[in-house]
Formats: C-alpha cells, sequence, structure tokens
C-alpha cells in the first residue's frame, strides 16, 4: 500500500475508536415522479441512476438505454429479451412469485414472496446470477449464493421482462477498474463494508440466523449491483457513495480481498490477528520448547 493510504488508514481507525466502531453510512431511497422510470435510488448525479455525465437514449422511442461516467456504465436489457424472459420466468420464478411477477402465486396468499415489480434490472440480475434464485429453499432465513442455475443471458433476459412490467433503476452495472484507485477503495471499504463483511471480506454472522456474505470471488458488476441495490439487510448505498467511490471500493474488493499479496509472508487466509498470534505462539514457543529441551537432553 502506499503511504497516504497507510496515513489515511491510521486516522480511520482512529475515528472507528473513538466512534466505538466503523461508521455505516447510507441513504434512504427517493423517488422521482413524472420519470418514465422509477428512479428509486435517488436523483444526485453519477449515483447509480441516468443523473450521469453520460447518457443514451433510444433514437426511436427516447427511452435511456445506457448512462454513466467513465468509473461505471449501466446498460438496459434489450427490449428483444422480454419474450425470452418471460417464460424463463414462468419456468423458473412464477411459483413463488406469480406469473405477474407480483409475489402472488397461482391461489395464494398476497405478500407471500417478494414483489418483483418495480425494482430494477440490477436488482434481478443479482440475485439470479449470484444463484441465490431460483430458491433451493424457499423456507431458508436467507438464501444462499450458489452457482447458478441460469447462465448470464438468461438472467439478463428475466431482467429484461421484469422490467417491462414497470421500467426502474439501476440499469445492469459494469464497472471500469482501469480507472479506479485501490487506495481510496480500501478506506471507503474499512468505513461502510468492513463492519459487516469484515476487513479481509470473508463476511460474519448477523442477528436472527442471517449472516453478511463472503466476498471471495464475486465478479466486479455483483460487487456493484449489491452495493447500489442493498439485497437482504444490506443497506443502500446510493446518494452517499459515487460512481467513482463505488468502482474504487469495487477495485479493492477485487485486488486487495480476493488476491492479497500477504508482504509479510504467509497470510493463513486471512483469519486475522488473534487467530495468527496463536499460530505465531504455538509454532514460535513450540520450537524454542523443542530447542531447549533438545539441548538440555545433550548436558
Amino acid at each position: 500500500m502506499t503511504s497516504s493510504f497507510l496515513k489515511r488508514a491510521a486516522i480511520f481507525s482512529f475515528a472507528a475508536l473513538v466512534g466505538g466502531g466503523p461508521l455505516i453510512v447510507f441513504a434512504c431511497a427517493s423517488g422521482a415522479s413524472g420519470s418514465p422510470h422509477t428512479a428509486y435510488q435517488t436523483t444526485r448525479k453519477d449515483a447509480g441512476t441516468p443523473k450521469s455525465t453520460d447518457v443514451t437514449l433510444n433514437p426511436t422511442t427516447g427511452v435511456v438505454i445506457s448512462y454513466g461516467d467513465k468509473y461505471i456504465t449501466y446498460n438496459a436489457p434489450s427490449t428483444a429479451l422480454v419474450t425470452l424472459g418471460q417464460a424463463l420466468f414462468l419456468q423458473n420464478c412464477a411459483s413463488c412469485h406469480g406469473t405477474e411477477a407480483n409475489g402472488v402465486p397461482a391461489n395464494g396468499t398476497n405478500g407471500s414472496f417478494p414483489d418483483l415489480v418495480g425494482l430494477g434490472p440490477a436488482t434481478i440480475d443479482f440475485w439470479v446470477d449470484s444463484g441465490r434464485m431460483p430458491a433451493a429453499n424457499v423456507r431458508a432465513v436467507q438464501a444462499i449464493r450458489h452457482t447458478p442455475r441460469l447462465t448470464k443471458d438468461q438472467a439478463v433476459a428475466i431482467a429484461a421482462w421484469v422490467n417491462s412490467l414497470s421500467p426502474s433503476y439501476p440499469d445492469i452495472p459494469t464497472a471500469h477498474l482501469k480507472n479506479a484507485n485501490v487506495s481510496d477503495g480500501a478506506a471507503l471499504f474499512a468505513l461502510n463494508c468492513a463492519s459487516c463483511h469484515t476487513i479481509e471480506g470473508d463476511g460474519d454472522a448477523l442477528a436472527s440466523d442471517t449472516f453478511s456474505p463472503s466476498l471471495r470471488n464475486i465478479p466486479a458488476f455483483e460487487v456493484v449491483e449489491a452495493v447500489r441495490t442493498g439485497p437482504a439487510n444490506m443497506p443502500r448505498f446510493t446518494g452517499n457513495l459515487s460512481d467513482q467511490q463505488v468502482d474504487d471500493i469495487v477495485k479493492y474488493v477485487t485486488t486487495e480481498i480476493q488476491h492479497p499479496n500477504n508482504p509479510g509472508g504467509f497470510g493463513l487466509g486471512g483469519l486475522g490477528p488473534v487467530a495468527e498470534g496463536f499460530v505465531g505462539l504455538l509454532l514460535g514457543v513450540g520450537i524454542l520448547i523443542l530447542i531447549a529441551y533438545w539441548v538440555g537432553e545433550r548436558q
């Protein structure tokens, strides 16, 4: 890490100690009335909505098809996928979420399952592409990440159909990590994410048998989707983090967390200082005892 990062980390560590722990900041959703899409996240520029530096409209319909900046680009799923997406949804999702994606299964009770209408393509894509949906166990307290049952293209097609019912944001993101700053990402991660996911990104237990998942082997676009949509117990980070800051966090997660350098030696899987201390005690003191015993036997 650079010296500037070390200085910044020291400041953040002191702030965390004074405040009693890491700081979690998040904003409530805000709607935008009169918009053809429900910009349910925020109207702040460069925060996951078309209030961005670059916005591309369909020349025929005038509908936003992409937006963003040099840090993150958000692309709407193609309307050509809507028919396929509906068929896939009816095969894989309708038994719980209903044929209209409103959370009412056939002959079911209103509100039995989540209403998906108006959640935006990024939300649908995150749950399907991460393998959490279709659910392996609908009675589980928390959906667990699995190998996806559907392909990426199929996930996007389902997102296209659900979004056609009530067009919403955010669209599906692509992070441009070449423009990101890993040092700033580490500082932002420590302030906003580490209190739940731990500073090593391994996840931890939460309340009521829930947990924050590990961030290992998570693709960059899913990290952006999680930050912008707030799946499960995770807060939705919208107006408080710009696309540049989210890109920095993604760069840190996909490099330092997923591929640590461990300049001090064997990383022990990132278990943390307590576990590493026990290992050091066991090996260091144990070896010294064996040497002392061996020397004593020679006398």
